[in-house]
């Protein structure tokens, strides 16, 4: 019999190296993204994104697990997890239009910041003075890279903020749902319910793509965030949020690259500031959250999970 110390360190382990891959993946997503946002239509590309998730992900389970698998016991979460994951990809999709992948990413990195701001304002949690202190470090840092006063500023460098808010939810239900929901029910329903949103545009905005290679950007879009929500949802099962969250900043050095790969995109000396900036506060932020859940099992108290 394996010890449980031993059984909880390799499932962190797991969840860490699933997290880390996960983040590889949306590093992948955002940057083909940017590539075919100006060459796609919105809808026609995230209906494509999503319609290969949702079918995939079907073919491979329904055979094996038939409808049993679309049993969930919180069916209005499961439907309002998929259209918080669509909003996050318009936001993603149009923001990434406008701005380097690098620095979208890391304006998005202050999802688990707000996070705090929702436990405080929405939930009524008590937020220490240290948290309120690196909230606000990654909003000064977030302002850095949109740079609000300066001469090159675009008000389409504010739309990473509303994928923040509805990231931030999303990231708060698979937390919640992934402890007692099985991560395929949430795949499936995720992937047909961003689906159906997509389609109902469709017919409005379909056109002949000007190169067959789009498709297969469109195709690698669809795989990549699959297999990239797929991995995060195993992780989330594996290990604690508090434990994981570190480890998506590394989310911030794949963009870098692939922004540097695609599109020969190094950030100035004002956005790297701000990208540290993130970092750091979002680092520190992740490092007392495990600092405090790992007091509260010291104590039999159970530790404030977001």
């Amino acid at each position: 019999m394996s010890h449980p110390a031993a059984t909880h360190r390799a499932n962190v382990l797991a969840g860490i190296a699933l997290t880390i891959a996960a983040v590889a993946c949306f590093a992948t997503l955002d940057t083909t993204t940017k590539h075919v946002s100006t060459s796609v239509p919105l809808f026609m590309a995230l209906w494509y994104r999503y319609v290969l998730q949702a079918v995939v992900t079907t073919a491979a389970v329904l055979p094996s697990r038939g409808l049993s698998v679309l049993r969930t016991a919180h069916p209005k979460f499961q439907v309002l997890r998929g259209v918080l994951l669509m909003m996050t990809s318009l936001f993603a999709f149009f923001s990434l239009r406008y701005m380097p992948v690098g620095e979208f990413t890391a304006i998005v990195m202050i999802t688990p910041l707000v996070i705090t701001l929702l436990a405080s304002t929405s939930l009524g949690e008590k937020v220490s003075a240290m948290r309120w202190a690196l909230v606000t470090g990654g909003f000064v840092g977030t302002m850095v890279i949109i740079q609000p006063g300066a001469d090159s500023f675009e008000w389409a460098t504010l739309l990473p903020l509303g994928l923040v808010i509805c990231n931030s939810w999303f990231q708060v239900l698979t937390s919640r749902l992934a402890k007692t929901e099985d991560p395929v029910t949430m795949h499936l329903y995720t992937g047909w319910v961003a689906t159906l949103l997509a389609s109902l545009a469709l017919p409005f905005v379909w056109e002949p793509l000007s190169s067959w290679s789009l498709w297969g950007w469109l195709t690698l879009m669809g795989v990549a965030g699959a297999v990239g929500h797929f991995l995060l949802i195993l992780a989330y099962q594996r290990a604690p949020a508090a434990s994981l969250t570190p480890y998506l900043y590394t989310q911030i050095g794949f963009a870098m690259l692939g922004g540097w790969i695609a599109f020969s995109h190094v950030p100035d000396r004002w956005s790297m500031l701000g990208i540290l900036t993130i970092a750091v506060c979002g680092a520190a932020g992740a490092w007392l959250a495990m600092r405090e859940s790992r007091l509260a099992r010291q104590i039999n108290v159970q530790p404030l999970e977001l």
